[in-house]
C-alpha cells in the first residue's frame, strides 16, 4: 500500500508504493483505514533530517502523527470499538524499562527513561499511509459530528495537557475564583497566547471557552486572515510589530497565564519578562538548535521569586488530554463553527506531499492529506 515517509540515510522524502499492508496479530488490536492526516512543523523538520528515527532494522520511517481514521477490523477482545467507528490515535508508546513507573501506568507522556517511541517520529511508523494497526487503548473514539474537524484533536491535546498542568500547579494558591463553574475556571484571569499557528489558535479557543480574557500575540500586522479568525471567537489579536511586550502588558493588565505556541526563544523570553503576579508560563515550542541569545536572567529570576511565578513545559499527551480535546472540539463547533472550519485551510491528495512537506508551497494554518 502507499505511504509517505523519509529514508534518513539517503536524505530522501518519498511516496512509497509497497509499504506492507498491516494485519491484526493480537486480540486487542484494531485495524484502521486512514482518512485524514494533518501536516505540522514536526513533519517538516523530520524531512530536513534533523531528527526522526525508523523502526529498528528498517531504513525508512512513515510520517504522520495527526490522524483521523475509521475502524475496519477489530481483535476478538476489543470491546470499546466497533467497525465503522471514527478514531483518533495517540502518538507516544511506552518504553521497555520496567523501572519507568510512568510507562508502566500508561502515562508514557511522562516517560522517565527517554526510551519511548512515537508514531511517525521516533522508532515506529506513523499514520501517513492507507491502513494501520494499533492496540485499542491508543485509539480514541470520535463522534461522527466531528468528521470534518477531528484531525485537529491531536494538536489540540497540546493545549489540553498544558491546561491540566496549569490547574494542578496553580492549585497551590487561590488562583481560581470561588464558585466558578467548572468549565469557566478562567473567569477573571488574563491569558496571552504567543503565536497564531494551529497550536496557538486551538489553545486560544480552549482558553476563551474556559472564561479567560484571551490575547493572541503574533507577528503580522492587522488586517490579516489569522487576526480575523482569532477575533471571531472572542480573543484579541495584537501584533508584535506594533506593540512591545511592555505595551502588551499595559493593555492586558496582570498577565495570569502565558501559553507559548511559537517556538521562537527570543520572543518567548522577552514576553516572559511581563508575566504577572502569581503567573504561570507554559512552554510548548521546541526551537531548533541556534546560537545562544542574550536573556535578562537577573530580571527573570527576581520575577520568579518575588512574583511567585511558575514555568511548565508540556509535550505529547495522555488519554485524558485526547478525551478533553474531543469534548472541546464539540464545544468549539457549536460556538464557533465558521472559525473552526477556517483552521483547516487546505486538503490535498498524497501526491502533493512534496509541496506540503519539502517545498512548503501550500500556505495557511493547517493543511491536511486526505485518503478517504
Amino acid at each position: 500500500m502507499r505511504a509517505i515517509g523519509v529514508v534518513p540515510k539517503k536524505r530522501e522524502v518519498c511516496l512509497f508504493d509497497s509499504h506492507p499492508h498491516p494485519l491484526i496479530s493480537d486480540d486487542f488490536e484494531v485495524k484502521v483505514k486512514a482518512l485524514e492526516i494533518g501536516i505540522c512543523g514536526t513533519d517538516r523538520e523530520i524531512c530536513t533530517f534533523v531528527y526522526g528515527a525508523p523502526p529498528a532494522g528498517q531504513d525508512y520511517l512513515v510520517l504522520g502523527h495527526e490522524s483521523l481514521g475509521e475502524v475496519v477490523e477489530i481483535g476478538t477482545k476489543v470491546t470499546g470499538l466497533k467497525v465503522g467507528d471514527l478514531v483518533v490515535p495517540s502518538v507516544r508508546r511506552p518504553c521497555d524499562d520496567p523501572t519507568c513507573q510512568s510507562c508502566q501506568e500508561d502515562r508514557q507522556d511522562f516517560c522517565f527513561s527517554n526510551r519511548f517511541r512515537e508514531r511517525g517520529i521516533n522508532g515506529i511508523h506513523g499514520f501517513m499511509t492507507e491502513f494501520y494497526v494499533d492496540h485499542d487503548k491508543y485509539l480514541n473514539p470520535v463522534p461522527v459530528s466531528l468528521r470534518d474537524c477531528a484531525v485537529l484533536v491531536e494538536p489540540l491535546t497540546v493545549a489540553e495537557k498544558g491546561l491540566a498542568q496549569v490547574w494542578k500547579t496553580q492549585s497551590r494558591l487561590p488562583w481560581v475564583k470561588k464558585n466558578s463553574p467548572e468549565n469557566q475556571m478562567g473567569q477573571g484571569l488574563n491569558a496571552v497566547v504567543l503565536g497564531a499557528g494551529p497550536i496557538g489558535i486551538l489553545g486560544a479557543m480552549a482558553l476563551v471557552a474556559r472564561g479567560f480574557k484571551t490575547f493572541v500575540y503574533s507577528r503580522s500586522k492587522k488586517p490579516n486572515m489569522k487576526a480575523d479568525l482569532v477575533e471571531s471567537f472572542g480573543a484579541t489579536y495584537i501584533s508584535s510589530e506594533v506593540e512591545t511586550p511592555q505595551q502588551l502588558a499595559e493593555r492586558v493588565g496582570n498577565i495570569d497565564l502565558i501559553y507559548e505556541a511559537l517556538g521562537v526563544s527570543k520572543v518567548s523570553f522577552d514576553v516572559m519578562r511581563v508575566l504577572g503576579m502569581n503567573g504561570i508560563y507554559v512552554f510548548t515550542g521546541i526551537p531548533s538548535q541556534k546560537p545562544a541569545i542574550p536573556v535578562m536572567a537577573d530580571e527573570l529570576m527576581r520575577n520568579f521569586v518575588l512574583k511567585n511565578q511558575a514555568i511548565v513545559g508540556t509535550v505529547n499527551a495522555d488519554r485524558a488530554a485526547f478525551e478533553n480535546a474531543i469534548k472541546d472540539l464539540v464545544i468549539f463547533k457549536n460556538r464557533w463553527p465558521q472559525a473552526l472550519n477556517q483552521v483547516i485551510t487546505g486538503r490535498y491528495s498524497m501526491e502533493h506531499y512534496r509541496e506540503l512537506l519539502v517545498r512548503e508551497e501550500k500556505t495557511g494554518i493547517k493543511n491536511v492529506i486526505t485518503l478517504g
